[in-house]
């Protein structure tokens, strides 16, 4: 695996790569890696002849409230992770090498669609974080195909909606989310659960599913089963943030002659923010 910190030098060894008539495939992350990442590593090797990995905290995607500073950079075993799962290349750049003029003057790119609601509520100015950082990733590694993991649902959403209305010539493929034994979907967050509320916690997955079944019988009446699976939740002890039934491709509250709709839900432990989401497509 070739490790590089600058944009000259991954651009130099892809450009070679591509005269060579390689297919290129990208997975981005801010680190602190576990099996899920390395399942969209494993996902993007099967259709591609060189897989890139980017490791950055973006800045830009914290929210004022949220502590950027403390987010877990475990730099060395993720490159051991990575290294052992096949990775071709790495990229992980500084701060500088990624914003040369700063963040007060680092120009943006705004969907002005699907980011102020859901996660984009609870975390304004977070999506804009996303689509700028990934949109300059793009255009550093210009990959055939990136990789994005169906768990962080409304930021596929968002990415997919930008590369369409950018027109950049990049597949934007989805892995499906990956699981604890329990159900509760891999996270880096799942490190703050404390030990009395892990057995709780798969409430989410349980009450996005019910919503799924319910679907699926006939049952339209999306809000009543929004404000029953809230209940669910709270009564195991977790604040609801958000449990939403949406068109899956908008992100718009679910119409009743939708076909393809996503659930989604988030809620927070004591010092933990978790999401999930499931999808279904009516029979």
């Amino acid at each position: 695996m070739k490790v590089f910190h600058t944009v000259s030098g991954l651009r130099d060894d892809l450009v070679r790569d591509r005269i060579q008539g390689l297919r290129i495939g990208f997975v981005p992350t801010m680190g602190n890696l576990h099996e899920g990442h390395l399942a969209l590593l494993k996902q993007a090797k099967k259709t591609n002849d060189i897989v890139v990995c980017s490791i950055f905290v973006n800045a830009l995607q914290f929210s004022l409230n949220e502590d950027w500073d403390k987010y877990p950079r475990t730099y060395q075993s993720d490159s051991e992770k990575l290294r052992d799962a096949g990775c071709d290349y790495l990229f992980h750049p500084d701060d500088t090498e990624m914003y040369p003029n700063g963040l007060d003057t680092q120009s943006r790119v705004i969907c002005p669609t699907m980011t102020d609601v859901l996660c984009g509520a609870s975390r304004p100015g977070h999506f804009e974080g996303v689509t700028t950082v990934v949109s300059k990733l793009f255009n550093i590694v210009q990959p055939d195909e990136a990789v994005f993991g169906i768990k962080d649902y409304q930021q596929l959403a968002v990415i997919r909606r930008m590369v369409e209305d950018l027109c950049l010539p990049i597949q934007i493929s989805s892995a499906p989310i990956h699981r604890e034994t329990d159900g509760l979907a891999m996270s880096s967050r799942n490190r703050y659960i404390t030990d009395d509320e892990r057995p709780l916690v798969t409430v989410l997955k349980d009450s996005l599913d019910w919503i799924a079944e319910q679907i699926r019988d006939g049952n339209k009446e999306f809000s009543e089963l929004e404000n029953m699976a809230a209940e669910r939740v709270s009564e195991a002890g977790f604040k609801v943030d958000y449990i939403t039934c949406s068109n899956s491709k908008t992100l718009d509250l679910a119409a009743y002659d939708d076909e393809d709709i996503t659930v989604l839900g988030a809620m927070f432990t004591q010092a933990a923010r978790l999401i999930d989401n499931v999808s279904l497509v009516k029979d």
